[in-house]
C-alpha cells in the first residue's frame, strides 16, 4: 500500500493554497480531487473578488484569515503573474437610512484592521462611478479582482514544482483510522476506467468544498452539515459594460446570507450582476429552477438606474457551502479544527466567501496544525 505524509481532500482554491503551502516543507504530499480539473466548482464560479475584510464579526476567522490573505493573495498573484487589478470598491447606500449602516460597516472594517476606509458622498461617488445612484458610499481601497482560475492553477503549479501530486478524477470513498495514519479509499479515473486504490496517510487534510460534511463524516464525524446555497449571475458585454469602472456594493443582506447582488468590472472588461443567493435542493443543481433576467434587471436599478433588461445575458452560477439552514441568521465563522476523534485529520468545513481571499492564510495556519500532527 502506498504511504503518504500528507494527502488533501478536494482541489479548489483553499486545497491548491494548502498544497502549495505544505509541500514547501514536507515531501510526499499528495492532493486529490474529484473533478476533471481543479477548481472546477465554488472556487472559479464566483465573482474573483479579493476582499477586504469589512464584514465579518471581530476576532473571527474569516475576518482574520481575509485581511492577512487580502494582502498575501496580491503578493502571491504579482509574483506569479496571475492577473489582477488592485482597483477598490464602494460600498453603496441608496437611500438616507442605510447611512448608519455605512457607519457601523466602516467601523466593522477598522475594528479588523481594514485600512485606509473612508465615507464619501454623492459628488464623488459620480466621479468614481458617473451611472451610479446613491447618496453615500464606503470606499474600500484594498479590495480588487482576481482571476479565480489562474490563481488556482497557480497555486497548484507551484505545489507541483515543490514535489506535490495533483491528482484528479480522484473520489474518496472511504477513510478509516489505521493507527497513526488515515487510510484512504479512493476510485480514480473515469466512469469507463475505474480503479479502486488506497492510500495511507500520516495526516489527511479535508478540504472537501461543498462536501466536507460528507468527507468528515466518513470518519464518524457528523458534527456539521452543508447546506448548498446558489448564486447565480448575469453579463453586461459591449458598449454597454462602460456603465460600471469597477466594484459595486449595496449595503450586504441583513440575514447574513449573502454581500449583495453587486456590481463586478470584470479583468475581460464585461461586467456582472450577481450573485443571488437561493437555498437548493442538491449540491450538483448549478441550472435547474435558474431566475428571470427581468429579476436581475429590476434588483439593478436601484443603483444603477439606467440598465435595463435587454442589457443582460444569462451568466453561469456559482454554489456556497453554507452551514447556515434555510431560515437562519448571521455568518457562521469557518472551521478549520482537527478531528477529535481521529486527531490525524484536520477539517476545513463552511469555507465560502471570502474564502477566495484567505486561501493563503488559511493555508499558512493549516501548516501550523500540519506540523503538530507530523511532530
Amino acid at each position: 500500500m502506498d504511504q503518504t505524509n500528507i494527502l488533501i481532500i478536494g482541489g479548489g482554491v483553499v486545497g491548491c493554497a494548502i498544497a502549495h503551502a505544505v509541500s514547501a516543507r514536507w515531501q510526499d504530499v499528495f492532493l486529490v480531487e474529484q473533478y476533471p480539473k481543479l477548481g472546477m466548482a465554488t472556487s472559479t464560479r464566483n465573482s474573483g473578488v479579493n476582499h477586504s475584510g469589512i464584514y465579518y464579526p471581530k476576532n473571527s476567522l474569516k475576518a482574520r484569515f481575509c485581511v492577512e490573505g487580502n494582502r498575501l493573495t496580491y503578493e502571491f498573484c504579482a509574483k506569479h503573474n496571475v492577473p489582477f487589478r488592485h482597483c477598490g470598491k464602494l460600498v453603496v447606500a441608496a437611500e438616507a437610512h442605510e447611512e448608519a449602516e455605512l457607519h457601523a460597516l466602516k467601523k466593522r472594517g477598522e475594528d479588523n484592521g481594514v485600512e485606509d476606509l473612508r465615507l464619501i458622498g454623492t459628488d464623488e461617488i459620480r466621479t468614481r462611478e458617473p451611472h451610479i445612484k446613491g447618496i453615500a458610499a464606503l470606499d474600500v481601497p484594498s479590495t480588487g479582482i482576481v482571476s479565480a482560475e489562474e490563481l488556482v492553477h497557480a497555486y497548484a503549479r507551484v505545489a507541483t514544482n515543490q514535489g506535490a501530486n495533483m491528482v484528479t478524477h480522484a473520489r474518496v470513498i472511504s477513510l478509516k483510522p489505521a493507527g497513526n495514519a488515515i487510510r484512504v479509499g479512493l476510485k480514480i479515473g473515469d466512469e469507463g476506467d475505474l480503479q479502486e486504490e488506497q492510500i495511507e496517510a500520516r495526516c489527511v487534510i479535508n478540504a472537501a468544498g461543498l462536501y466536507a460534511d460528507e468527507v468528515a463524516a466518513m470518519l464518524g464525524n457528523p458534527s456539521w452539515k452543508i447546506y448548498p446555497v446558489r448564486g447565480e449571475y448575469c453579463e453586461v458585454r459591449g458598449p454597454r459594460a462602460s456603465l460600471i469602472n469597477n466594484l459595486v456594493y449595496p449595503l450586504p443582506h441583513a440575514d447574513g446570507l449573502s454581500l449583495g447582488v453587486h456590481f463586478t468590472k470584470t479583468l475581460w472588461g464585461t461586467f456582472l450582476l450577481g450573485p443571488t443567493a437561493t437555498y437548493v435542493d442538491s449540491k450538483e443543481n448549478y441550472e435547474k429552477g435558474r431566475l428571470p433576467i427581468r429579476d436581475f434587471a429590476h434588483s439593478a436599478k436601484t443603483l444603477l438606474p439606467e440598465i435595463e433588461e435587454q442589457d443582460l445575458q444569462l451568466g453561469y452560477s456559482g454554489l456556497r457551502p453554507k452551514l447556515v439552514p434555510p431560515g437562519g441568521h448571521g455568518i457562521a465563522d469557518f472551521v478549520i479544527a482537527r478531528d477529535a476523534s481521529v486527531p490525524q485529520a484536520i477539517h476545513l468545513v463552511g469555507i465560502e466567501s471570502p474564502g477566495l481571499t484567505a486561501a493563503p492564510a488559511i493555508a499558512n495556519h493549516v501548516a501550523q496544525m500540519v506540523q503538530e500532527v507530523l511532530a
